[in-house]
């Protein structure tokens, strides 16, 4: 598995801002309040949390650009929870005008980086400006099918699934060897524990498992020493923060 140069990571973002954008475009006036596809979430909740988190790693770039290191969030995770909160009850405009607004912030953020400044330490993970690109790209696709309006995990390319098995090897348990089998695909392993559990279906549907979402064809199956078993359960998502979400 390969990261994407930053060039084509750039091209992602703008990529998955579109396609979150013309999304947002399809919920109806009113559609704000309904759920969104996360336990505990209206769309109102998760259009205030991509706001939230297209800010907070624009600062991320724009500090780390200036030699320094800030929190991911004003406040930690008590300030981001109080935010979302807050705006959850915008109308549907104002979400679509705060997400836009911070979606550009982002993006010209990024757009504005050098070659080495991909490589500039930051806070978030404790990684690079890089690490927070490849965030933001998982922000935005996963929670545009999150959505569930229209645009599902069917609609992710080989790239970011690729991208999703290395990011979420560290979800599979330590007894666990996952052997992964997309159809048409090479095999691909996760882990190196004695209990080889083997899951075979479609990219996009063994992705969206591996990232806690439901897959979309319906092509998944587990099976362990050639017999049919239940897909195994996963550890919590590598989280920079203990909320999951």
């Amino acid at each position: 598995m390969t990261s994407p140069s930053p060039a084509g990571l750039l091209a992602e973002l703008h990529k998955a801002a579109t396609a979150l954008t013309a999304t947002m475009d399809r919920i109806p006036d009113g559609g704000e309040r309904a759920p969104s596809t996360l336990p505990g979430w209206s769309r109102g909740h998760l259009l205030a949390h991509i706001t939230g988190i297209c800010n907070a790693l624009a600062r991320q770039v724009e500090y780390g650009r200036h030699g320094e290191t800030v929190e991911l969030y004003d406040g930690g995770v008590d300030g981001r929870n109080r935010a979302i909160e807050l705006a959850a009850g915008h109308s549907l405009q104002e979400h679509r005008d705060d997400v836009a607004a911070a979606m550009q912030r982002a993006l010209a953020a990024f757009d504005a980086l050098t070659e080495d400044e991909w490589r500039t330490h930051i806070a978030f993970r404790d990684g690079v400006i890089f690490d927070a690109g490849l965030a933001l790209w998982r922000e935005l696709v996963i929670h545009t099918a999150d959505l569930d309006s229209g645009t599902g995990p069917e609609t992710w390319n080989r790239e970011f699934c690729s991208h999703l098995f290395d990011f979420l090897a560290a979800r599979v348990p330590a007894e666990t060897k996952l052997v992964l089998q997309p159809v048409a695909l090479p095999p691909l392993a996760l882990g190196a524990g004695a209990s080889t559990v083997v899951v075979s279906g479609m990219v996009t549907d063994i992705a969206a498992w591996l990232a806690g979402r439901t897959p979309s064809l319906d092509s998944l199956r587990a099976t362990a020493a050639g017999d049919g078993t239940d897909l195994p359960n996963l550890l919590p998502w590598p989280s920079a923060m203990p909320d999951p979400k």
